[in-house]
């Protein structure tokens, strides 16, 4: 089956926005921003229209460095306790992208997991697919396992599928069910900030633990703590199927 979420062959001439997205420079709702905020030039000129067509052949640069469609990747890792997915965080003693071993490969990941979480985490230098696995409209949904330090009151799981109200938002799970005492099976399709914890917190628990173990249909399986591996394209799928 051909992979139509395929990005590394484009049919020029494309948008600016797709380009730079494709070439691993950003997701693509950053490159607009990088393209609207001046950073990109096409031919040594800024260009600040995202929707701006650029054909093979143009030379396009973010803040001076040249951007080229190059080899994809696409790698899923079993993020530790303790690592932080913010590459730029000069302060961060642990970065989950530096346990990802592709020198001079550019990376950004397809959502976060706090300092606290574990589990599967995604990185891509494909703009595009990091796009449809974070982005609200396409409802990949992401499965946890939520450990607490006392169980939730049985009569109150209803409410967090219904939607509780925390700090001015809605908090709302797909699927909110307990597997064992203290051990509940969590799925999200757009995660807030620490949504989960939020969510124990107004239940009268504290999480103790908190592990990603599905994105799409993707499972971590057997993945070490720490480790990583590229994703195949039947991975890659079944990381987008929102089913």
């Amino acid at each position: 089956m051909a992979d139509k979420h395929k990005t590394a062959e484009l049919n020029f001439p494309v948008s600016l926005n797709r380009f730079i997205s494709a070439a691993g420079a950003a997701s693509r709702r950053k490159c607009a921003e990088l393209i609207k905020n001046g950073q990109v030039t096409v031919n040594g000129k800024i260009v600040t229209a995202p929707g701006n067509r650029v054909e093979a052949s143009d030379l396009v640069e973010v803040d001076g460095n040249v951007v080229s469609i190059g080899k994809r990747y696409y790698i899923m890792l079993n993020k530790p306790r303790g690592y932080t997915c913010t590459a730029a965080d000069p302060y961060a003693e642990h970065k989950a992208i530096d346990l990802i071993e592709l020198p001079n490969v550019r990376l950004f990941s397809a959502g976060r997991l706090d300092k606290a979480s574990e589990g599967l985490l995604i990185f891509s230098n494909d703009g595009d697919y990091v796009d449809r696995l974070t982005h609200p409209k396409y409802g990949i949904p992401k499965t946890y396992e939520l450990t607490t330090n006392q169980p939730i009151a049985t009569d109150f799981l209803p409410e967090l599928l219904k939607g509780i109200h925390d700090a001015g938002e809605v908090l709302k799970a797909i699927e909110f069910s307990a597997i064992a005492p203290c051990l509940y099976k969590v799925v999200l399709n757009e995660g807030k900030k620490r949504e989960i914890r939020r969510m124990a917190k107004v239940a009268g628990c504290r999480t103790e633990k908190l592990l990603r173990t599905t994105i799409g249909k993707l499972k971590l399986g057997n993945l070490g703590s720490g480790c990583w591996s590229q994703l195949t394209h039947q991975e890659r799928q079944a990381s987008l199927s929102s089913k």
